[in-house]
């Protein structure tokens, strides 16, 4: 079932069958440069991927899903909207992740753009965040892109950590 279309990207709920092209994905230090918990192993992978088959307990609604390239109908990576509770208020993080391979086309703010859409005009959500390293650039344009602004710097046990935050355009 597809959740989203972009120009160049359909967003669809993850599915068993992806395993093997998310965990080629997770494995890839480059790619996974950016997360605090690193690379994950084949099962960690597969961890993950089953709680997102579920969804989230109290938001069914959110979650991260397939991106897959329209014009070769490939697996790129995954995105989505995940809930987070940050000093105690509920989060809605924009989140997402492609295959390195097809870094610098755009398509990580293309993914990002429609989720955000997604999530303001679907879900009626009033706020979104990005959480990012400070050294990861490219997401804090992709954030910038989106109209977010730096709220704060924040630390947790793996390190420092940039909140990006925009709220719902006026109507």
């Amino acid at each position: 079932m597809f959740i989203l279309e972009t120009e160049r990207l359909l967003l669809r709920r993850l599915v068993p069958d992806d395993l093997d092209a998310l965990y080629a994905l997770y494995r890839d230090p480059e790619i996974r440069r950016y997360f605090p918990e690193g690379t994950l192993t084949f099962e960690e992978t597969k961890e993950e991927l089953e709680w997102f088959l579920n969804g989230h307990p109290r938001h069914p609604e959110l979650g991260l899903w397939a991106t897959i390239y329209k014009p070769t109908n490939q697996f790129i990576g995954r995105c989505g909207l995940l809930p987070w509770t940050i000093e105690g208020r509920d989060e809605v993080e924009v989140a997402y992740l492609i295959d390195k391979t097809f870094w610098r086309q755009g398509l990580g703010l293309e993914a990002a753009q429609a989720c955000a859409a997604y999530g303001f005009n679907t879900l009626g959500l009033t706020r979104l965040i990005c959480m990012i390293y400070p050294e990861n650039v490219a997401s804090i344009n992709v954030a910038r892109h989106l109209g977010m602004m730096l709220e704060k710097e924040m630390e947790d046990e793996f390190g420092p950590y940039l909140i990006y935050s925009r709220n719902k355009p006026p109507e």
